[in-house]
C-alpha cells in the first residue's frame, strides 16, 4: 500500500483532479488549496486577548438569557415565584449557554444563594480583588488567567447590583425584600447569604473555563 505525507497526499489529489477533468491545473487553483489545508499558528498572546473578549460575549450571552426568563417569571408568578424560577431553571439556563459554546460558566460569590455558587480556590483571590477595587472606588475591569493544566482559561468578571429589581430578592428583609419573598428564599435556601445588598454592591463574578482550542477555533 503507497502512503503519503501530508505534501505528497495534496500533490496526489491534484494529479487526480486533473486526471478526471482533462484540465491542467493551473497555479492559483494549487496556491488555494495549499492555503485550505494550512493549520493556523497562533501565538499564545493573541490566543489571551481573543479569550478575553469572547469571555465577556459569553458573560453577557448568559447574563440576557436569565434575565430575560426571570423577567418573564417575575411577570407571570410574580417576585416570590421568581424565586422558585431560580431556583431550578438557572443552573440549567447557563448550562445550556456553557454547553452551546464548549465552556464552562458559572456565577459564584462569597455571599452565595446557592451552594454550587461557591468560591472555589482559584476564584477567591480574583473575587477578593473585585472585592478591594469596589471598596476602594476603583473600576473592575474583566480578567483572564491560565489555569494550571495549561490548556484551560478563566475569564472573570464582576457582577454589580445594577438597579432595584435584584434588590426584591437581594436587598434587606423588611425593607426592598418582601416578607414572602424572604420566607420562601429561606425555605428553599435554607444556608442563604444573598441579602443586604444595596445598588452597587458587588454581588459575585462570572467564571467561565475556556479551553484554548476552543478560542482557536474562533480565530
Amino acid at each position: 500500500m503507497r502512503m503519503f505525507t501530508n505534501n505528497g497526499l495534496f500533490l496526489f489529489l491534484l494529479t487526480l483532479a486533473a486526471c478526471n477533468t482533462g484540465k491542467k491545473v493551473d497555479k492559483e487553483q494549487v496556491d488555494q488549496m495549499k492555503k485550505s489545508m494550512e493549520v493556523k499558528k497562533v501565538g499564545e498572546a493573541e490566543i489571551i486577548s481573543h479569550a478575553l473578549e469572547w469571555g465577556d460575549e459569553l458573560s453577557q450571552e448568559a447574563q440576557a438569557s436569565l434575565m430575560q426568563a426571570l423577567q418573564k417569571a417575575i411577570a407571570d408568578k410574580g417576585t416570590v415565584g421568581a424565586v422558585e424560577f431560580c431556583n431550578v431553571e438557572a443552573l440549567p439556563l447557563t448550562q445550556s449557554v456553557a454547553e452551546k459554546h464548549g465552556v464552562i460558566i458559572r456565577r459564584v460569590s462569597e455571599k452565595n444563594r446557592n451552594p454550587k455558587n461557591s468560591l472555589q480556590d482559584q476564584e477567591k483571590p480574583l473575587f477578593d480583588a473585585y472585592a478591594y477595587n469596589t471598596e476602594e472606588g476603583i473600576t473592575n475591569a474583566p480578567n483572564i488567567q491560565k489555569m494550571d493544566d495549561g490548556e484551560t482559561l478563566l475569564f472573570t468578571k464582576a457582577i454589580v447590583i445594577p438597579g432595584g429589581l435584584c434588590l426584591n430578592c437581594h436587598g434587606t428583609a423588611g425593607e426592598e425584600l418582601a416578607e414572602d419573598t424572604y420566607e420562601k428564599i429561606k425555605s428553599l435556601y435554607p444556608d442563604d447569604k444573598a441579602t443586604g445588598y444595596k445598588v452597587g454592591d458587588l454581588r459575585g463574578m462570572w467564571s467561565i473555563h475556556i479551553p484554548k482550542k476552543e478560542v482557536v477555533k474562533r480565530m
